[in-house]
């Protein structure tokens, strides 16, 4: 039987690394994955969940347990990942086209049951989704990661965050409909380029 966090917790407040290691374990494909999606690529996403669990344990005597391990956990991994944004924009390091760029790069799994082409189909689609995620705003961004890929509860989101359940409810209303307009926006610019392209090119019909 596994323990609760609480139990694991607080052997990790006495100094257990064996038990911090155990809530990594349990926590570590929702923290990477919250990093990913907020910051675009793979890569950036390892580092930044190496760090989000070190200011995990860094931050864990002084918690008092009036939330849930998970709920304080996210607000910790939310900043690391809103702190590494700020940095990365004041030094201008980081563009949408980069971010693109990375995402593309990776190569697709498909199972038995999929072909090669639908598993390249479905991860153009998941990397176009992506950009269109990684252009939102900060907290729309934040929001939207919490609610529709980790299936946070409002409560949980308000919690984190440190917000009203109306905030919250409110932000993710202005998010999905920020993330559809960034969608229907590539959409038309993709479909328009198209159509020039093959305006503008040559045929080879006999």
């Amino acid at each position: 039987m596994h323990p609760p966090d609480e139990v694991l917790v607080e052997k990790s407040k006495k100094g257990d690394l064996d038990a911090f290691e155990e809530l990594v374990r349990r926590y570590e494909g929702k923290v990477y994955n919250m990093a990913y999606r907020f910051m675009g690529n793979h890569a950036d996403a390892g580092d930044l969940a190496q760090e989000g669990f070190i200011r995990l344990y860094q931050a864990l005597p002084g918690f008092r347990g009036e939330s849930s391990f998970s709920t304080w956990m996210y607000r910790i991994v939310s900043n690391a990942c809103r702190d590494e944004l700020r940095r990365r924009q004041r030094q201008r390091n980081v563009s949408l086209d980069e971010l693109a760029k990375s995402a593309a790069g990776n190569i697709p799994v498909y199972s038995a049951e999929e072909s090669p082409e639908d598993a390249a189909e479905r991860h153009e689609l998941q990397q176009y989704v992506q950009q269109c995620l990684t252009s939102l705003s900060e907290e729309h961004r934040l929001v939207l990661i919490m609610r529709e890929m980790q299936g946070l509860s409002y409560e949980e989101i308000a919690a984190a965050l440190g917000c009203s359940l109306g905030t919250v409810k409110s932000r993710l209303n202005r998010a999905r409909h920020a993330l559809k307009d960034k969608i229907k926006a590539r959409r038309e610019l993709f479909n328009g380029e198209y159509r020039l392209s093959v305006k503008g090119g040559t045929s080879n019909a006999v």
